[in-house]
């Protein structure tokens, strides 16, 4: 696989990307392992495209021709009318429920049984696992460029809140539950009430939230003595428990929803 794949080799790598056989990125140990050919053939196919209509039921789009909305649903899943997409070589697991509207672009990996809710996004490449539950207006942001950057990667069984934000260079570990509001880039400092310290990115631009941590939005006073006259405070995420048995029970909801609607 190279940047000069042909159109055909180009629709040969978005087959197997939806498919689940290819992955922008994928579990490698106790990590993540970026796929940077594949991110390379992505690219390749905007590159290749023309921009073209793409005629659908009471929506039309002007697309790429190579990167057009999936016109047939994944098997097992279930998108609900009002106005979703999900886009060629976009991989959407069985058992996935789908709330309108939504977007799962190009590269993404949607694993079996998560929820994506209304006015959610799943961005290029991002990693979901499963029964992962994106609530309303949950932001999981796109890493397309620099091939080498790990794609927002959300692990098994972890809950995103209401208007959640998560970008380019977060890895957000299972069963973590994040609060509506939190809002997580590579930049953000995670600050761990439970084991008195403060969560930075690695060299490599990589914030990890732990695994079963409970994030809420939180703030700390802005430096200064300008700021502090002022009473500023600057948002801040804040770790305030790990998860038990009476968050999951919190948290059941999805299982329900996956049962009743």
């Amino acid at each position: 696989m190279s940047g000069e794949l042909s159109r055909d080799e180009v629709f040969a790598l978005l087959d197997r990307l939806e498919r689940g056989e290819l992955r922008a990125a994928e579990p490698d140990g106790d990590g993540w392992r970026v796929n940077a050919e594949v991110k390379q053939g992505i690219l390749r196919a905007f590159h290749l495209g023309v921009d073209t209509d793409l005629p659908a039921p009471l929506f039309a789009f002007r697309d790429r021709d190579t990167l057009p909305p999936r016109a047939e649903l994944p098997p097992g899943v279930r998108v609900v009318p009002g106005g979703t997409a999900i886009r060629r070589g976009a991989f959407v697991a069985k058992g996935v429920v789908i709330m309108p509207p939504a977007y799962v672009n190009v590269g993404a990996y949607v694993g079996e049984g998560t929820m994506i809710d209304s006015h959610a996004l799943v961005g290029s490449c991002a990693q979901v696992g499963r029964r992962v539950h994106l609530s309303a207006a949950a932001q999981i942001g796109g890493v397309l460029e620099p091939v080498g950057a790990l794609p927002v990667v959300v692990e098994d069984d972890v809950f995103v809140g209401g208007g959640v934000g998560l970008y380019e260079g977060v890895r957000v570990r299972s069963r973590a539950v994040l609060a509506a509001g939190v809002i997580l880039t590579a930049s953000s400092v995670v600050y761990d009430l439970v084991n008195e310290c403060e969560l930075r990115a690695t060299e490599a631009g990589l914030l990890t939230v732990p695994q079963g941590a409970v994030v809420v939005p939180g703030s700390r006073p802005a430096p200064g003595s300008w700021a502090h006259v002022r009473g500023l405070s600057i948002s801040a995420a804040v770790i305030v428990k790990y998860r038990d048995g009476k968050t999951d029970a919190r948290t059941a909801l999805e299982g329900i929803l996956h049962r009743t609607s």
